[in-house]
Order: structure tokens, then sequence, then C-alpha cells
């Protein structure tokens, strides 16, 4: 057949469209074109093509070859598109048969010996064919096959080179069939919430955290023990389901996507995540005691570096103090990491069944369905808010923080004394309190 078409996909920031390659064998004189909005890199898929094919031990049609990368107004980047290329040339010629192609998706970067080479964006391909109705194998690079793993419920096939395609498309040996990858290994036994001493209202405020997919700052002197306590939050949370420089993270933080715009066009990440944060009270990090020596001004420019709609974006404030050396001295008897996990994993299941997202990460609309207070609950939050001249932000944010707490507890409804703990999280907002100071639970 003079006609031939490969399924593959382009990158688009993390998306992943389809593009078909079209591939048509013509009478005249011996040309190699390529069309549909390529860029240079798939220009320069012509010398690698044919030299990969005729390495590899296949003929090179000597006619007029057209490729079209089809939509034509989709811009197309990378090497990624040789090995469909390559193989609607096979199928095109009536080298290998095209009766299995429209149940394969193809891409690849061919070297000149006809080896694949690893191609970026494996990963967002992968989802882009799992969210597809029609499901199609996904053939890629032996060297992707790791990132593409972590996809479950896509069939995934390894390639090295061009001649073991063909191979799988004339039957005669099938392509190794891509596992998907194992679940996250557990915590290690260092990072156990167990080993850290003292400071129940930091560990508290850490389970909280997890249990609802909060964003948590820390605050206090070097030496404190805000890293350790930092490493500890991967051991207590579930399993993944499937300066200015600060500043940068508020978009982020309240949408989870990041936009980046050029001229030609713009692309959207997805960047849902949790923040986890320190800093120090002032520049020398020993505010309100003895030691420090910072000036007025000093401490607000240091400060002023946390704006106030970043704050409003962080749903726990958490001072840390030094441990004393009696405790340090003492056997650590806190709960371990595998005891709170599990409150936090149920916690989680709640919200899961009730809403499908974590409370964090609910919207506006559904604050008020999902996190609805009793009249005592919401009366001691208007007072605060009022009071504190709280933005809508941060009471929302209050709202979410108190729903995990009543969760975590076992709680259909919100009390009042789920809302006064997820207040007193707020309250390290005012640095007063100085590094030599404790900060009571509510």
């Amino acid at each position: 057949m003079p006609l031939a078409v490969v399924h593959s996909r382009a990158l688009v920031g993390l998306d992943a469209p389809a593009v078909s390659v079209e591939v048509h064998i013509g009478v005249g004189l011996p040309a190699f074109h390529i069309v549909g909005l390529p860029e240079a890199e798939v220009r320069e898929s012509r010398d690698r093509v044919r030299a990969a094919l005729l390495h590899a031990g296949f003929d090179f049609p000597n006619r007029r070859l057209t490729v079209n990368l089809a939509p034509a107004d989709l811009p197309k980047a990378s090497g990624r598109f040789d090995l469909p290329i390559a193989v609607g040339i096979l199928a095109a010629s009536e080298q290998v048969p095209a009766n299995a192609l429209d149940e394969l998706e193809l891409v690849g970067e061919l070297s000149l010996t006809g080896a694949i080479r690893p191609i970026r964006g494996a990963l967002a391909m992968a989802l882009a064919v799992g969210r597809e109705a029609r499901k199609r194998s996904l053939l890629l690079p032996a060297a992707n096959g790791d990132e593409a793993a972590l996809v479950d419920g896509v069939r995934l096939l390894a390639a090295e080179d061009l001649a073991g395609v063909a191979a799988h498309l004339s039957g005669s040996s099938p392509l190794v069939r891509i596992e998907p990858g194992l679940p996250r290994a557990p915590c290690a036994a260092a990072d156990d919430l167990a080993d850290v001493k003292g400071q129940p209202f930091a560990k508290r405020a850490l389970e909280v955290a997890a249990a609802g997919a909060h964003n948590l700052l820390m605050i206090g002197p070097p030496g404190s023990g805000m890293s350790l306590r930092a490493h500890r939050l991967p051991g207590v949370q579930p399993p993944v389901q499937t300066g200015e420089a600060r500043e940068a993270l508020r978009e982020p933080l309240e949408t989870g996507r990041i936009a980046v715009a050029r001229a030609a066009r713009q692309v959207e990440f997805p960047a849902r995540f949790q923040l986890v944060a320190a800093m120090n009270p002032c520049p020398c990090g020993y505010f309100g005691a003895t030691r420090c020596r910072c000036t007025p001004d000093q401490v607000q420019r240091y400060r002023a570096r946390l704006s106030g709609p970043l704050l409003d974006r962080i749903d726990l404030l958490i001072p840390v103090v030094p441990v004393s050396e009696a405790q340090l001295m003492q056997s650590a008897d806190g709960e371990s990491s595998r005891v709170v996990a599990a409150r936090v994993a149920r916690a989680r299941a709640v919200q899961r069944e009730r809403q499908q997202v974590a409370n964090a990460f609910l919207p506006p609309p559904q604050i008020d369905r999902h996190c609805a207070l009793d009249e005592a609950a919401a009366s001691l939050l208007r007072q605060v808010a009022r009071r504190q001249h709280w933005s809508s932000r941060a009471l929302h944010r209050v709202q979410k923080l108190a729903r995990t707490i009543a969760d975590l507890g076992g709680e259909a409804r919100i009390g009042a004394r789920h809302v006064a703990e997820a207040i007193g999280y707020r309250r390290a907002l005012d640095f007063g309190a100085g590094a030599d100071a404790t900060m009571p639970g509510p």
C-alpha cells in the first residue's frame, strides 16, 4: 500500500496530544518531505530515518516520500517522531505488515544505527494514552520504560531498536511488555516520628497537615528541629493515589497549576503539592532571646519577605522552640510513624469517599457543603475572624483545617473544639512570641 498511518504523540507542556503520522509513497523524482508544522528537530529526522533504515537492513524507497504530521496547526518538536516515521515508511513500502499499526502508538528517537533513544515526556504520553477511550498499546524506548510504568492501566511495549519493532509488527518476535511500577516503599526506620523528642504541639500539627494535605510553615531558631520534623512528614502520609522565589508559589498554592505564557502559545503544568517550609523569626534566628541583637527595622524587613497573600495560603504556622537539655536526655516516648500514619490514612479515606479530594484542595463552592459548622463553632470562627481581620481565604482555610481535625477524630460534624484547635494553628502569625517561649495548644 502506498499510504500508511501511524499513531503517535506530541508534547505541549505536560499534555500529549495525539498526532497521526501519514506516510505516502508517490511517483516522481526521489524526494523526502515532512509537512505539518515540524520544527527543526523534526525536519532533521529525514537524515536519521534514512540512515537508520539502511543500517538495519531495510530498503529505503527511491521515490517521492511525503510525511504529514496531523493536525497541521499543532507544533511538533524533538526527535520522538523518528520511529513512527520510519515505521510508516516500512508499512507504506510493504516491508512490514500494516494491520497491527491501528492498535499501537509509537514514540522514539532513532540513532543512525537504528537504535531507539529515550525521549522526554514518556510519563505524560502514558497518561494521555490511558485517558483515551480506545485503548491502544504504547510502544516506546526501553530506557523510558520505568517512567511510563508509573501509570496503571496502560499496555506498554519496550523497544531497543528499529529491527525489534519490525519483528514485532511481523509477528516473528513480539516485544517485551513493561510491567507496572512498584508501589512506594515504606518509610525508613530512621525517619520515625517516635524519635522526635518534645514539642507535642508541633507533632500534632504535623499529623493534621498530613491528614488534610495542608500547607505548613514552622517558625523557630536554628537547631530547634524544624528540618527533623519536616523529614518525618512522608512517613505519616498515605501513599500517593493516581524572598521573591517564595512569592512565586502563590499561584500554584491556590490553583494547583502553573501557566507559562510565551509569544507563540501558553501551556499549563500541574503543580498540586503540599508545602512544608521553615523559617527563623529574625535574621539571627533568636528573636526574643537575650542573645538576639537584631534591630526592629531589621526584623521588620526580614518578616516582610513573606507577604500577607502568601501567608494566607498557608494553613498551619507553628512555632518550634529548642527542646530542653532534660528532655533531650530522656528516652523518646512518642507515637511511631506507623501509628500516626494509620490515623492519617483513615482520615484521608473518609475525605476520598466524601468529596474525592483532600480537604486542603476543596474549592470554595464545596466548603459550605462539606465543612459545615455547628452554631457554637460558627460563632467562634466569626468572632476570631473579625478580631484578626482575616481575609475570606484565611477563614476558608481555617474551616477546612477544622474539617481535617474532625476527620481525625472520626466525627462527622465540626464543633467548637475543632475550630478552636484550627485557630490555634494560625496564632503563630503573631511573631511576637520569643524564641525562649512556648506556645500552648488550643
